[in-house]
């Protein structure tokens, strides 16, 4: 979409990786919950699923490394890595917004685009992140759903789709779609948002993330507001 077009109203973010600074924590926490089943995948292996909703992505590594993905084996794994996030997240001094994404959401709402967040997480940690950042009592976003609420994750479109009708929003050109990895991406054209954006402070690096081909790369949130202004939007001072 190039400015004149359309005027934006949401902004679709992820979390991890792209506006809450995470060093490696899901990874670690994912290898971790792995392990304690038997299984030792790679940090690499690790990296390239995240965005993904984390039962698939545990299904995932279980089924390439023969240890069988069965339901049960998946949800056992997996509440051993919610809970080692929540643990985590509620405490841990390194997690904190990302740089610039406090005062991005609130470029972005002062000129009538509301805010949303979107992620592969369960509800309970993602929630758990909002309360910890005070992000809705401030008055930051508008908008949260995680995975577990919708019937598809990522690369469907989804959660983009739900976040919409929470904020009364019609037309998927009207929508900015950002997020650190290949499948927000993936996400941000399977529900037709008029600007995918990828930011290279998570999982990928900016040649990763080009190889998807999004509508740009930022190095920083920071730079959000300076690219919207040069596609002419949004319009309001």
């Amino acid at each position: 979409m190039t400015g004149g077009d359309m005027t934006f109203e949401l902004a679709v973010f992820d979390m991890a990786g792209t506006t809450v600074h995470d060093p490696d924590l899901v990874v670690q926490a994912l290898g971790d919950a792995l392990a304690a089943a038997g299984c030792t995948p790679s940090v690499t292996e690790l990296r390239a699923l995240m965005g993904y909703t984390k039962p698939a992505a545990i299904r995932s590594v279980l089924a390439a490394h023969d240890l069988g993905a069965e339901a049960a084996q998946v949800a056992r794994v997996h509440e051993d890595f919610v809970q080692r996030m929540l643990a985590c997240y509620r405490s841990h001094d390194d997690v904190r917004p990302m740089a610039g994404a406090e005062e991005t959401f609130a470029w972005l709402r002062h000129r009538g685009i509301k805010v949303a967040l979107n992620t592969a997480f369960s509800e309970d940690i993602a929630e758990c992140l909002i309360a910890r950042f005070g992000w809705r009592q401030r008055g930051l976003i508008d908008a949260a759903i995680s995975a577990d609420r919708v019937a598809q994750g990522r690369p469907a479109p989804d959660m983009i789709r739900a976040l919409m009708a929470q904020c009364g929003v019609s037309e998927s050109a009207r929508v900015i779609k950002v997020g650190d990895t290949e499948v927000d991406i993936r996400e941000g054209r399977a529900a037709a948002c008029g600007q995918v954006i990828a930011v290279t402070t998570g999982a990928y690096t900016r040649a990763q993330l080009l190889a998807h081909q999004p509508d740009a790369v930022l190095d920083s949130l920071q730079e959000l507001p300076g690219l919207l202004v040069r596609l002419g939007q949004p319009s309001a001072a």
